[in-house]
């Protein structure tokens, strides 16, 4: 079974950093792409950005791009989310998901079949 397990949210104040893992199982890294993706209190879900190989892709909406750095660590089967310099507006459940890796170029929600349960990102001094 494909599974997606996150974890590293927690309580920052502002300008702070967060490290957000996401542990992938029942499928090989090389065959799909990781999309990381949030969801505020009272809004809808939002990409944060995509990565992809295959040929190599990153994607990083406007809003964190210079703050967000995706990685990936094959051989341990995780991807990662870097965050910094955090602000208020960064607070929300973040997502990462998997999508074949011919699909992952889109950054597109909908190409993402297994999801993550969530791990809770809160920004509050």
């Amino acid at each position: 079974q494909l599974r997606l397990v996150e974890s590293g949210g927690g309580l920052v104040p502002p300008g702070g950093s967060l490290t957000l893992s996401c542990v992938v199982s029942g499928f090989s890294m090389d065959l799909f792409g990781i999309g990381w993706f949030r969801q505020a209190p009272g809004k809808k879900r939002e990409v944060v950005g995509c990565l992809g190989h295959r040929p190599i892709y990153t994607y990083y909406t406007d809003s964190v791009k210079g703050r967000f750095t995706m990685s990936a660590d094959n051989a341990k089967d995780t991807a990662y989310l870097e965050i910094n310099t955090l602000k208020p507006e960064d607070t929300g459940t973040y997502y990462c998901a998997a999508a074949p890796a011919q699909s992952v170029y889109s950054c597109d929600a909908s190409q993402f079949h297994t999801w993550g349960q969530g791990t809770q990102v809160t920004v509050s001094s």
